[in-house]
């Protein structure tokens, strides 16, 4: 149904209009009357030409002509009216939103590093399935840096995880970093600055992860030497918050908070840890990776490998069904300017007065 958001100024230029109107034909009639027609016998008169034939039919098709002209600019004013009052109309529909936000936290060590194009293509997924979920990627070796932070404009996303997989397609082992280009390793080098400012230490994890969770809104944590535990997130602000950990678990270093600890910290500020081994498949009964797999689950997560594609599938799954959980269907009604048809009749009527006009000038 159209309504209208401003009739009253419709209202005011419909009575402009008809203002104009009168005054220019009671001037017109005033002008007849101060100058009425003379007729000079001496001088030719063109009304007998119009009362022959040709002329006659002439005059009838001018007169016919310019009643269609003045009709149609009559019907342009009066379009035109209807534009000033801003015809609307209501517009319903059902919105998806979800309200949970997700950090993608990316161990980039030296032995992770051929692993991690496969868990970036494992996060491209993860992406290209989300709907309405803010996404955040942060990476981490000795200390941490953000790739890009809470987003869900998912065209930066996966652009962004896209880059970072080229980037690292031919990183998979240490002869293929001996033999690349000096451009390709500075790519590379240029990627992972700002992970590695800690001498004499690489890939802690705990400090990691809980660099990670600082990314998520209202997160608040203290040192690992009090045990102090972090508060927030889905507390404070009523979003839920998970974290994808992608790591093979093995720390050189000492690190401020251990893996158990870190996961305490975002267990008690309701964020969900899920963690992604990124190592080779042998090692996966090795001890890292069963130490992993406990403290994941133990703290309520999900523990996957990257190097089956059913782990994958699963992840995915198993964030879909969250997302389901926690999606809210909202219907929402808007007032918008419908414009279309009135301004198409207004260009139509224009364009037809314009070449009426235009014959009646010839």
């Amino acid at each position: 149904m159209i309504t209208f958001q401003w009739p009253f100024v419709g209202l005011a230029a419909a009575i402009l209009s008809l203002a104009v109107i009168v005054a220019a034909r009671l001037m017109d009639r005033r002008s007849d009357r101060r100058h009425p027609p003379e007729h000079d016998p001496q001088v030719f008169d063109l009304s007998e030409a119009w009362e022959s034939e040709r002329g006659s039919a002439i005059l009838t098709r001018w007169r016919r002509l310019n009643r269609l002209a003045v009709t149609m600019l009559a019907i342009v004013v009066a379009l035109s009216v209807v534009l000033l009052a801003r015809p609307s109309q209501v517009s319903t529909g059902i919105h998806h939103s979800s309200n949970r936000d997700i950090i993608l936290c990316l161990d980039v060590s030296g032995s992770t590093l051929p692993y991690d194009r496969q868990v970036i293509d494992t996060y491209l997924e993860v992406a290209r399935n989300a709907s309405g979920e803010r996404i955040g990627l942060s990476i981490f070796n000795s200390t941490s840096r953000t790739v890009f932070p809470l987003t869900d404009d998912y065209d930066l996303v996966e652009k962004e995880l896209s880059e970072a997989s080229s980037t690292l397609k031919d990183v998979q082992s240490q002869s293929d970093i001996d033999h690349m280009s000096d451009e390709d390793y500075q790519k590379i080098s240029d990627w992972l600055d700002g992970t590695q400012n800690r001498k004499d230490s690489t890939s802690l994890i705990g400090d990691g992860l809980v660099g990670c969770a600082s990314m998520l809104p209202g997160v608040v944590y203290g040192s690992a030497s009090s045990q102090s535990t972090g508060s927030g997130s889905s507390e404070t602000t009523g979003r839920q918050a998970s974290i994808l950990l992608a790591t093979d678990n093995v720390t050189a270093g000492d690190p401020t908070y251990t893996l158990d600890e870190a996961l305490a910290i975002t267990s008690k500020a309701s964020i969900t840890v899920d963690g992604l081994f990124s190592g080779p498949s042998d090692t996966l009964d090795g001890e890292d990776a069963s130490t992993m797999r406990t403290l994941i689950t133990g703290h309520g997560g999900t523990f996957l490998s990257t190097t089956a594609q059913s782990s994958v599938q699963d992840l995915v799954r198993d964030l879909e069904s969250r997302r389901s959980r926690n999606d809210r269907e909202l219907t929402r009604a808007s007032v918008i300017d419908a414009p279309a048809w009135w301004v198409l009749a207004v260009a139509v009527m224009m364009a037809l007065w314009l070449a009426t006009a235009g014959r009646l000038r010839r």
